[in-house]
C-alpha cells in the first residue's frame, strides 16, 4: 500500500483518490489540500481519465475533517489561517470545477473538511455507516461561502442552518432524506456498485457529459437563458464524431462505440 497521505489510482477511465490516514480517521493536513489541487490539474488534463472518485482507503473513515494539531501549529495565528484556508479554498475550487464528474465514496466519518470535499463532488454515495456534519460551530469559526453554498443548494437553507448551527452529525438514512447524499448502499456492495456508476458514465458521449456538467454549473450559479458560450457549446455538439456516432448507433440499433475524451 502507498504510504503517502493522499495519492491517486487510475484503473481504465475512473481516477480514484485515496485518503490515507486511517490511524486519524484521514483527517486532512494543509500538505494534503494542496496535494488534491495538484491531482485536480492533472485529472483535468489527462484525457483518459473520464470520472474522479474520492473515498478512504479503507472503510473506516471518509475523512473526519481538519488535523487537529496544525490548529496548534499552522492555523494558531490569523497568517497561517489565511494560508491555510487560501489552500483549502483553491482545492474546493478545483475540485467543484473540474469539467468530469466526480463522485464521494463515503464509509464512516464524513465531517468537516471531508464533509466539504464531498460537497464539491458531483455526486456523494454512502453506506450505512456514514456520518456527516461540519462543525465549525464547536470551534469558533465560520464556514466558508463556497462550501456553504454547496450545502445550501443540496439541502435547502433550513435544513443547512441546522447543520451548522448545532454542528451535530448525521446518519447516512436522514442525510439521504434531506439530499445531502445521492444514494445508499450496503457495506458489501459500496465498493461495486459505486464503481458500476462511474462506468456508466464512462460508456457515455463525454463531450455531452462535460456540457451538460457545465451548464448544471451556471444553472447554479444563477443563469436563466443561453449565453453565447452555451450556445456555441450547443452547436459545437453537432459538429463532433461522437454526435455522428451516436445517431448511426441509435438508426443501427447497436451501442455508441465514443471516442471523445
Amino acid at each position: 500500500m502507498p504510504t503517502e497521505q493522499i495519492y491517486m489510482e487510475k484503473y481504465d477511465d475512473v481516477a480514484t483518490i485515496y485518503f490515507n490516514r486511517p490511524e486519524k480517521r484521514n483527517g486532512l493536513s494543509y500538505d494534503m489540500w494542496v496535494t488534491i489541487s495538484e491531482l485536480m490539474d492533472e485529472c483535468e488534463h489527462d484525457k483518459q481519465i473520464k470520472v474522479v472518485m474520492f473515498r478512504g482507503v479503507d472503510a473506516t473513515a471518509f475523512s473526519a475533517g481538519a488535523d487537529i494539531s496544525e490548529f496548534k501549529t499552522l492555523r494558531y495565528t490569523a497568517e497561517g489561517a489565511d494560508k491555510y484556508n487560501r489552500a483549502t479554498l483553491i482545492a474546493e475550487e478545483k475540485v467543484m470545477h473540474l469539467s468530469k464528474p466526480t463522485i464521494a465514496m463515503i464509509q464512516g466519518f464524513c465531517v468537516g473538511g471531508g464533509c466539504e470535499i464531498a460537497l464539491a463532488c458531483d455526486f456523494r454515495f454512502s453506506d450505512h455507516t456514514g456520518r456527516f456534519g461540519i462543525t465549525p460551530a464547536k470551534l469558533g469559526l465560520v464556514y466558508n461561502l463556497p462550501g456553504t453554498k454547496n450545502l445550501v443548494d443540496l439541502v435547502g437553507p433550513a435544513k443547512a442552518k441546522d447543520i451548522l448551527f448545532t454542528g451535530r452529525l448525521l446518519n447516512a438514512d436522514e442525510a439521504y432524506r434531506i439530499g445531502l447524499v445521492d444514494r445508499i448502499y450496503t457495506s458489501e456492495e459500496m465498493v461495486d456498485k459505486t464503481y458500476e456508476y462511474a462506468a456508466l458514465i464512462c460508456r457515455n458521449a463525454q463531450f455531452s457529459v462535460r456540457g451538460s456538467k457545465y451548464i448544471i454549473g451556471k444553472v447554479l450559479e444563477g443563469a436563466v437563458r443561453d449565453t453565447p458560450e452555451i450556445a456555441q457549446l450547443v452547436l459545437e455538439s453537432f459538429e463532433t464524431d461522437d454526435y455522428r456516432e451516436g445517431v448511426n448507433a441509435f438508426l443501427e440499433k447497436r451501442h455508441a462505440q465514443f471516442r471523445y475524451c
